[in-house]
């Protein structure tokens, strides 16, 4: 059998730790960018451009159903992009994922209306948000499990945020393409974020074709420990992480999709000329997240993940009421101060500690599948809050979307407290004696 002295992991991190983490994160920001582009164009356009009715209402409903489809196929592209990561390397997935979704991406900036061809735009636009939801659901496991395991491993957390914080970064970048382009006329004024696109797809390949395989799927690769079939293995061994994750993610996607996608249209329908400064407040919000988001990573690995995550899922139910309190009169500096901290320290609490915790959930051979899979059918669930809030408030008004923040934020609550402390005081004595004992060797060699 093949020596693994060369590939096993050092608790030092490799030596492309940095370069991989980076780049893990500049493709993030490319996915996310695409997919936060269709959620945003589909609160402020598609109604309209793809689904002309006469009661808005409607239209706005089959807009977010579009949006909720993309989500249905992630947890799909979870199990194909993890399944692979997991037997083949975690490297193939990430260039792949990004060249299939920034290709759909483009595409939706050229497709026809229905005042052109009629009930066949719905469809493409149905069609190609399909083929999203794919891609993004393969990309995230394999981003995210690249940066863990290439990282220190006492600094997993923050090398796990790095990627992370490519979330909001796509994000802002979206809002403020969406917010620059607002005044241009007819239908350019969206059909252009989703054509530009193109020039970050081809950068985010260029940096991704770059990195290194993670040197822990080397060393199980070289021992013979890789599953044969890591979709079924997981399913199987590890149920109950699986489900851990979705309770744990859940908090997190409804707190965004409530909050820049939901709110964003409720705000712009009944207060028009807020739109302007929605957008503004959710781009400054992403970009605040950046550094919120490495912040709450970095800070786990100090006090570890429970922490960090029971303090942002207490303060989401508290903050549920109070959102709309504040925004319900259209006040432009509350409007952006409840955007701003929804989305840069609720939701990038929340993400920043996510990268390491839910890999922690799971061993190296089934961790990309394990993670994606939770993720992903959260994520699908998640994508369907826009419309869920619609309807809700179409019966309750907004109180009824209020109590469904809510609810998500309770669900996050029990998943954190029912789960073991994957990053405490006896895992950080121990990893600092590997540590310190690593970097002895390395003295002496």
């Amino acid at each position: 059998m093949t020596s693994t002295t060369s590939t096993a992991p050092s608790p030092l991190g490799s030596p492309d730790r940095v370069k991989t983490a980076i780049a893990a994160a500049v493709g993030t920001s490319v996915e996310n960018y695409d997919f936060i582009a269709y959620g945003t164009a589909a609160a402020l356009y598609f109604g309209p451009v793809f689904f002309p009715n006469e009661d808005t209402v409607v239209g706005t409903l089959l807009a977010f159903a579009t949006l909720a489809v993309g989500f249905l196929m992630r947890p799909i592209g979870g199990a194909i992009g993890g399944y692979l990561g997991d037997r083949f390397g975690r490297k193939p997935v990430l260039v792949g994922a990004m060249l299939v979704m920034g290709g759909a991406t483009f595409v939706i900036g050229v497709l026809p209306t229905y005042a052109t061809v009629g009930i066949l735009a719905p469809i493409l636009l149905v069609a190609i948000r399909m083929i999203q939801g794919l891609a993004f659901g393969a990309e995230w496991g394999g981003a995210v499990t690249m940066a863990y395991e290439h990282a220190p491993w006492n600094r997993r957390g923050m090398f796990a945020a790095i990627p992370q914080s490519g979330n909001p970064l796509g994000i802002a970048l979206a809002s403020l393409m969406f917010l620059v382009c607002a005044n241009l006329p007819g239908d350019w004024a969206w059909r252009v974020p989703f054509l530009l696109s193109l020039v970050l797809v081809v950068a985010g390949l260029i940096v991704r074709a770059r990195l290194s395989e993670s040197p822990e799927f080397e060393a199980a690769k070289e021992t013979g420990k890789i599953e044969k079939n890591p979709f079924l293995a997981t399913l199987r061994k590890d149920w109950r992480g699986i489900l851990r994750v979705i309770a744990l993610r859940i908090v997190e996607s409804f707190a965004y999709y409530l909050t820049a996608t939901f709110l964003l249209n409720y705000l712009t329908t009944n207060h028009p000329d807020t739109r302007s400064v929605a957008l503004a407040a959710i781009t400054v919000a992403s970009v605040v997240a950046i550094g919120t988001t490495f912040l709450a990573g970095s800070l786990s690995d100090r006090f570890g993940r429970r922490p960090l995550y029971i303090a942002a899922c207490v303060t989401a139910i508290l903050f549920a009421f109070p959102m709309y309190w504040l925004t319900n009169d259209g006040v432009p500096a509350l409007i952006f101060a409840v955007f701003v901290f929804g989305i840069a320290f609720i939701h990038a609490t929340l993400t920043g500690v996510q990268g390491s915790l839910l890999s922690e959930q799971f061993g190296t051979t089934r961790r990309t599948s394990g993670a994606s899979i939770g993720y992903q059918v959260a994520a699908s669930l998640g994508g369907f809050a826009p419309l869920l809030a619609t309807l809700l408030t179409g019966v309750f008004g907004w109180p009824g979307a209020a109590m469904l923040y809510i609810l998500a934020a309770v669900i996050g609550l029990a998943g954190i407290l029912t789960a073991r402390e994957t990053w405490g005081r006896a895992q950080r004595a121990k990893v600092a004696a590997q540590i310190e004992e690593a970097r002895r060797e390395a003295v002496s060699a």
